[in-house]
This record gives structure tokens, C-alpha cells and sequence, in this order.
């Protein structure tokens, strides 16, 4: 989902309806611009007013739950990841390998989720790839004695908790706003707009009034569907968490 040509479409989408009602409705037989008329059509335009608000507010909710939801597991993904290396680092020597690759892993995962340039590449194939050679690694250690064996066993769960909550962050991360529920709200919003328009004097101001509120809700609206994506766009989760397990792991 690309929020910026979502956003932009919102605001010609708008911006259109208002313009071209303003313009439109001079057109229009007398009885058409009755008082009358356009209260009945102020009465419509306010219901979609209200559930256009009540639908605004739900998006918000989804979309901050989202973001929340991934920003908690990042957290709990760079406690996994440490936790794996502090199990590796009781082990001993044998271990060293193991540590070595899960840290180019942490540095690859970082480096694909956070890019400096380019979009974030979530189901990373390459970090995939090292993540199973410390799985492969890992299997290939052979406990010589009780106390090794329960370290090694640690070590698996930890490992098999990094494998988990990747791919939570993964499912997590797609956005959960529907494309039809987008093309609902449009509609709403349009309509809305036209009955702004619907009578309206021209003039400047009244133009760059219809403007300022078509770019203001585009805002929120583009706001909203940033922070429902959270590894890209101005809004995004921090990396400092695997940064630090980063730091922790290359010690």
C-alpha cells in the first residue's frame, strides 16, 4: 500500500468534489438551488460528517494498535535475540560460531528492516538465510556432558522463540485497513466536500478554505495509514532495541 499516492488521490478526489459542486451547482434549475433544497442537503451532508468521524476514529485505533503491537514485539524480538547469546555464551568455545553467525543475522535484519535508502525489506531473504545457518549451527553443537545439554537446550527455545517472533513481526507488519473500507471513506468524503461546494459564493477564500480542509484531512488520513505500515514513512517503530541487542551480541 503506497500512503502517498493514497493521500494524493484523497485530495484531488476532494478537492474535485468541492470545486466542481461549486461550479456545477450554478448550472442547475432554480428549484435545485431552493433553501429548501440545500438544507435538506446540508441534513445528509452532517450524517456523513458524524460517521465519517466515527469511522476516522476507528481507523486511528486499528492503526495505533498496530503500530504498538510490532513496537512491543521488536522489544521482545531484541530480548529473544540476547537472551539466545547470553545461552550461547554460558555454553562456552563450542559456541563461538553460533554467536558469530547470529550477530551477522541481527546486523542483516537491521540492515533489511531499517535501509538507508529504498523500502524496508521485511521477509528478507538473505537474513532468512543467515538466521537458518544459526539454526543449522546450533544443531550441529553435540553436549558432552548434563550441564551442556540444558544449556544447549536453553539455547534451542531461545533460537526457536527469534524464529517465532520474526515472523510475527512479518504478519504483523503488512497493515491491517482494508482497500474497500478506503474506497467507502472516499466516497463519504466526497460527497461531503460536494455539499460544501453545493452553493458556495467564489471567491478566494472560499477556495483556499476547501483547500486547507481537503489537505488537512488527507493529512490525517495519510497519517493514519503511515503509522498502520510501521516500518516505513515518517512514523515508524524505533530500531534502537536491536540496535542495543546489536551491541550486546558483538561483545
Amino acid at each position: 500500500m503506497n500512503q502517498y499516492l493514497i493521500a494524493s488521490a484523497f485530495f484531488i478526489c476532494l478537492t474535485g468534489a468541492a470545486y466542481g459542486a461549486l461550479f456545477i451547482s450554478e448550472l442547475f434549475p432554480p428549484h435545485y438551488r431552493h433553501d429548501d433544497t440545500h438544507a435538506v442537503v446540508r441534513l445528509a451532508a452532517n450524517i456523513f460528517v458524524v460517521t465519517t468521524s466515527l469511522v476516522l476514529g476507528l481507523l486511528l485505533n486499528s492503526a495505533k494498535n498496530t503500530f504498538e503491537a510490532v513496537d512491543q514485539n521488536v522489544h521482545a524480538f531484541a530480548t529473544d535475540l540476547i537472551l539466545l547469546d547470553r545461552s550461547l555464551r554460558q555454553y562456552g568455545d563450542e559456541a563461538d560460531d553460533v554467536r558469530r553467525r547470529l550477530a551477522v543475522y541481527v546486523r542483516q535484519a537491521i540492515a533489511g528492516t531499517w535501509p538507508a535508502d529504498g523500502p524496508p525489506l521485511l521477509n528478507d531473504r538473505a537474513a532468512e538465510q543467515r538466521l537458518d545457518e544459526v539454526g543449522a549451527a546450533l544443531a550441529a553443537i553435540r553436549p558432552v556432558d548434563p550441564v551442556r545439554a540444558e544449556l544447549w537446550r536453553q539455547a534451542e527455545t531461545n533460537f526457536q522463540n527469534v524464529v517465532k517472533r520474526r515472523w510475527i513481526l512479518i504478519e504483523e507488519s503488512e497493515g491491517s485497513i482494508p482497500p474497500a473500507f478506503l474506497a467507502m471513506l472516499t466516497a463519504w468524503l466526497v460527497l461531503i466536500f460536494g455539499s460544501f461546494g453545493y452553493r458556495a459564493p467564489r471567491n478566494g477564500l472560499v477556495f483556499f478554505t476547501l483547500a486547507g480542509a481537503a489537505f488537512l484531512i488527507t493529512m490525517a488520513i495519510y497519517l493514519v495509514l503511515d503509522m498502520d505500515v510501521p516500518f516505513s514513512g515518517p512514523i515508524q517503530v524505533s530500531p534502537a532495541p536491536l540496535l542495543r541487542a546489536a551491541e550486546q551480541i558483538g561483545r
